[in-house]
Formats: C-alpha cells, sequence, structure tokens
C-alpha cells in the first residue's frame, strides 16, 4: 500500500488572531469599524448605489438608525473582524471589508462581507485596501489566504483574480441568501505564493505606475494573471 502524507511544518507556529486597529497604507487606511466615528459616513456613501447589497445576506438599509445598529453589531465581534475603508484622498470612509472563518490552528483566514461605495470602487484606494488586508495575514504567520463569493457575482470574481488569488473550484448549492440559491466560488493564495503577489502589488501601487491624470500604466491583472494557479480536476499536485 503506498501511504503518503503531507509535507511536516516543524517550524510552523499558530498565528494570532487579528487584533490590529490600524492598517494604514499610500491611499487606503483601514480602521477598526466603529458606529459612532464611521456609520453615518458609510450610510451616505452606501446610498449611492443600492446594487452593491445584492450578493450580501443583509442591506440594503434604507433608514441610517438600522444601518448604525447593524454597524454596532458587527464591530463588536471578533469573527468577523470588519474594518472601515477610508479614501486618504477624501478623509472619507467609503467601504467595509472584514476577516471571517479565521482559523489559527490551520493558519486559515477568510477576506469577506466587501462593500465598497461607488465612489470607492475601481480607486488606487479599494485595491491597495485589499493588499493591506492580504499583507497582513501573510505577514502575521497565515499560511492560507480565502475569498468566496456567489458565483454568480462576476465583479467579485475578478476582483479576486485580479488580485492574484488562484480559484479553486465551485460548491454547489452551498447556501441560501435572500431566499436564492447560491453556490460559493472559491479562491486563494497560499504563504508560498506571497512573495511574488507582494512584489506584484508594490509594483502597481507605486506613483510611477500612475499618469498624470491617475491612469494606470500597467494593469495589476497583468502582474498577477502569470502567478494564478490552475485548479487539477483530477486533483493531482
Amino acid at each position: 500500500m503506498n501511504r503518503q502524507f503531507g509535507a511536516p511544518l516543524p517550524e510552523w507556529k499558530e498565528p494570532p488572531r487579528p487584533h490590529a486597529l490600524l492598517l494604514e497604507g499610500r491611499y487606503a487606511r483601514l480602521e477598526r469599524l466603529d458606529a459612532q466615528a464611521h456609520a453615518q459616513a458609510l450610510h451616505v456613501a452606501n446610498a449611492e448605489d443600492a446594487a452593491i447589497w445584492d450578493y450580501l445576506p443583509y442591506g440594503p438599509f434604507a433608514a441610517l438608525p438600522d444601518y448604525a445598529a447593524w454597524v454596532a453589531q458587527m464591530a463588536a465581534l471578533a469573527d468577523p473582524y470588519f474594518y472601515a475603508i477610508v479614501d486618504r484622498a477624501t478623509g472619507l470612509p467609503g467601504g467595509v471589508a472584514a476577516y471571517l472563518r479565521i482559523s489559527p490552528e490551520a493558519g486559515s483566514i477568510e477576506l469577506g462581507h466587501i462593500n465598497l461605495a461607488p465612489r470607492l470602487q475601481r480607486t488606487r484606494a479599494a485595491t491597495e485596501a485589499m493588499v493591506l488586508l492580504i499583507e497582513w495575514a501573510f505577514g502575521a504567520g497565515y499560511r492560507r489566504f480565502e475569498w468566496k463569493c456567489d458565483a454568480l457575482n462576476l465583479p467579485s470574481r475578478r476582483a479576486a483574480e485580479r488580485l492574484g488569488l488562484s480559484y479553486e473550484g465551485l460548491f454547489r448549492q452551498a447556501a441560501v441568501v435572500k431566499g436564492r440559491n447560491r453556490d460559493t466560488a472559491w479562491f486563494a493564495a497560499t504563504d508560498a505564493d506571497w512573495p511574488a503577489l507582494g512584489a506584484a502589488y508594490a509594483r502597481w501601487l507605486d506613483p510611477g505606475n500612475f499618469g498624470p491624470t491617475g491612469a494606470q500604466k500597467l494593469a495589476l491583472s497583468a502582474l498577477t494573471r502569470p502567478l494564478l494557479v490552475a485548479p487539477d480536476p483530477a486533483g493531482r499536485v
């Protein structure tokens, strides 16, 4: 009988749970979500397009008190661990994101609950916010970084692959969300992927990659596409 085992990890240590109250970059600042500090500005920004709630299991929130109550509830949790995303160009929060399914014992962590108001979408700040969260996770010692989304949420799928997170498969009928079936698409990167991903992020975020009008010279997807790992349907490694 041919017995096979995974590689031993004699030097690996369990990483800490998320604890940073602030993650700061050149274009974005991530602040631990707080109802008093962020709810009103986020509610105003979110009102620009109700479609941002389409694939989330909650929302939209028509009234500020309802949204503020939801923010207060989320801000009190350790998992998911929520951040408000502040665009440093405006000083205003324009979105949220959270670590969730945090499993230090496995070295695995997921990024989700991503909700970006239109004013933050397709900005350097939005991309850098995701980069800061990925960077913290691998810097803290996590071995695996996950991104999951509704399989029909094409913008989220494109965003995952643009960030160099490899598609790992489809979980059929994984959930019921707002009375509808959800098939879930899985994406991930590992700590072995991180050095190349980190270099790609740094190159894209460099101010020299943007012209006088802010247009990018080199697309992030062009830097990360060669790093994507194709899934093997036969399960071979």
